[in-house]
């Protein structure tokens, strides 16, 4: 009998054991969770309770203006409403997409897409639904604050390009940003839903444009209504900008390139300040303020015009006959040549067992230097290059700028190209042919520049051998200093001397960039697309012509030089035909604003 009860309580005791500690460890779990949630969480929880009844507005502040060297406004502010959801007031999330939909006429599927954009943000965060609403817009939410919780109204300064797409690769665009950005840290102290610079200087001087925000602080109650302010930081504007552009001269370029694929370049030859950076077609950065839709991006994007490519410092072309400039200047500094050396041209050569042929079908006759240049004859630089080398040319374009950034404050420049054997063996595996060097001495074969890039070797020759910084913040150029490239000044006068005949003298290839008291001085290039078997195979099945590119590059005046002009036109034809009566329009127009 008393075994029986010994066993009895042995397995009540068991069963209670297994109780105490079943309880034992239901109180470690919830002691856990509380310390998690006041503890490790309480900070969210907080912010939680504390929105329950203070609301946080954040207040955009105004971004500073950009401004032209004369004080011209290129971008500026006006004023503007935006509306946003805050999810966590919506009892029925479709049925606040039904409500807004009608009044904003926007359609519930791109609402759907524009929060789910931002799901993974807490419930609490507004997402902005649609900005620039009207007065109308505004005023609906206004009169109907109690049967909206969900929606708030916010003031929002808009940015504005007055000049539409005057300057736009040169001013960028604003665009939302993206949800990568915000995870990567990108913009610091910055939200969902804020403009940001994405291109162009309103990216480069983001930090100086944009300012610093307010925030005021409110009670409200539990349906968000309005019940007092706590407290109050006005927002603080941005810094305002003054380019080195000149605006008449930036629209007058623009309009001289209506109508066709290019680019043109003005700088002040001592100084590098950029008075004109055109690139065409353009487009109009106040279509990236109102949060477009993908698709729209898309078409702008693919658009086989390339409106978004900034031709002016990312175009790369073949120089033409603009590098002839480039090995006189390196024939002349290497003791090759002198000014009167002459090569004797019957409109072809036979070099290394190829014929070369000069423009000029007929042949110039007898050719010094300056001739050369007046005449760009082709049959002389062949002889140069042969005389050079590949070597001595590389080194020469390289002293004179090309093959490596101008060191702009834009984004995205290139580099360019300038071949020699080891770029070749390095990229193609190939040995460097002697011919190809008689192609690159007249600016053709596998050399690529892009028109600032000339611009500047442009300014260096016009101030004999002094180097410019292309700059766009008028502010900037008065800090920079500018070395000389080490070549005798009067290597650049004596190829001076030739750009001045080729525009001021009968027979000249730039004689249409001629302005009478201004002393241009100037080159021509037309760059092949395409090679000259190509062309004839398409002459010959009869298929429209690819004309080359235009190109003219050249300064004013000669002796004391103020402006440079650089105008590539892709297709355009001959650089006389094309690009030289563009150049003759902003020198002009530089002359009656500036002339002293």
């Amino acid at each position: 009998m008393k075994n029986k009860i010994y066993e009895d309580l042995s397995l009540i005791r068991s069963r209670a054991k297994l109780t105490f500690v079943f309880i034992e460890i239901l109180l470690i779990i919830i002691i856990l969770f509380f310390w998690k949630i006041q503890i490790l969480d309480h900070k969210k929880y907080w912010k939680k309770s504390e929105s329950n009844r203070i609301r946080e507005i954040v207040q955009l502040p105004q971004r500073g203006l950009i401004l032209d060297r004369k004080n011209r406004i290129i971008a500026k502010n006006k004023a503007s409403f935006k509306v946003s959801i805050i999810r966590e007031n919506s009892t029925d999330i479709k049925e606040s997409y039904q409500k807004i939909s009608s009044i904003l006429d926007l359609d519930m599927e791109e609402i759907g897409r524009r929060v789910n954009k931002y799901k993974s943000i807490p419930d609490f965060l507004p997402i902005v639904i649609k900005d620039d609403l009207t007065k109308k817009e505004v005023s609906i939410f206004e009169s109907r604050k109690i049967e909206f919780p969900e929606f708030v109204i916010q003031p929002e300064p808009k940015r504005d390009y007055p000049n539409k797409i005057c300057a736009s690769h040169v001013v960028g665009y604003l665009q939302e940003i993206s949800m990568e950005e915000i995870k990567r840290g990108k913009y610091l102290r910055k939200r969902i839903g804020e403009l940001v610079g994405k291109t162009g200087i309103e990216r480069e001087c983001e930090s100086i444009l944009a300012g610093k925000e307010g925030l005021v602080r409110e009670v409200v109650d539990s349906r968000g209504r309005r019940k007092g302010e706590i407290s109050r930081i006005a927002p603080k504007k941005g810094r305002n900008i003054n380019l080195t552009i000149d605006l008449s001269l930036q629209k007058k370029a623009e309009k001289l390139l209506q109508g066709k694929e290019g680019a043109i370049v003005a700088l002040k030859a001592k100084t590098g300040e950029v008075l004109v950076l055109a690139s065409y077609p353009s487009f109009d950065p106040n279509k990236f303020i109102n949060r477009f839709s993908p698709e729209e991006w898309i078409k702008l994007a693919n658009s086989q015009e390339y409106p978004l490519q900034n031709r002016a410092i990312r175009g790369l072309y073949s120089p033409g006959s603009i590098f002839k400039l480039v090995m006189a200047v390196g024939a002349l500094d290497s003791n090759i040549i002198n000014d009167r050396t002459s090569f004797f041209c019957r409109g072809s050569i036979i070099i290394y067992g190829h014929l070369f042929s000069c423009w000029f079908k007929p042949g110039h006759g007898s050719v010094d230097l300056y001739n050369g240049i007046k005449k760009s004859c082709n049959v002389y630089f062949y002889q140069l290059g042969k005389k050079m080398g590949i070597e001595k040319i590389s080194h020469y374009a390289k002293i004179l700028g090309l093959g490596e950034k101008t060191g702009i404050d834009l984004s995205g420049e290139k580099s360019g190209l300038v071949p020699d054997p080891k770029w070749k063996r390095e990229t193609r595996n190939l040995p460097w042919y002697p011919g190809e060097t008689i192609s690159v001495a007249i600016g053709q074969g596998p050399l690529q520049v892009t028109p600032l890039q000339i611009a500047a070797q442009t300014a260096l020759i016009a101030n004999r051998g002094k180097k410019v910084r292309p700059s766009l913040l008028l502010d900037k150029t008065k800090r920079l200093s500018f070395p000389s490239v080490g070549i005798k000044a009067e290597h650049f006068e004596k190829v001076i001397l030739g750009m001045w005949m080729a525009v001021n003298e009968k027979g000249g290839t730039a004689i249409a960039a001629r302005i009478s008291g201004f002393d241009v001085c100037g080159k021509t290039g037309s760059a092949q697309v395409i090679s000259k078997e190509t062309a004839h195979k398409l002459a010959e099945t009869k298929k429209n012509e690819i004309k080359t590119h235009s190109w003219f590059s050249g300064f004013a005046p000669r002796n004391d030089p103020e402006i440079v002009v650089t105008v590539i036109v892709e297709h355009g034809g001959g650089g006389a035909v094309t690009a030289a009566p563009i150049a003759r329009e902003i020198f002009k127009l530089y002359r009656e604003n500036y002339a002293r």
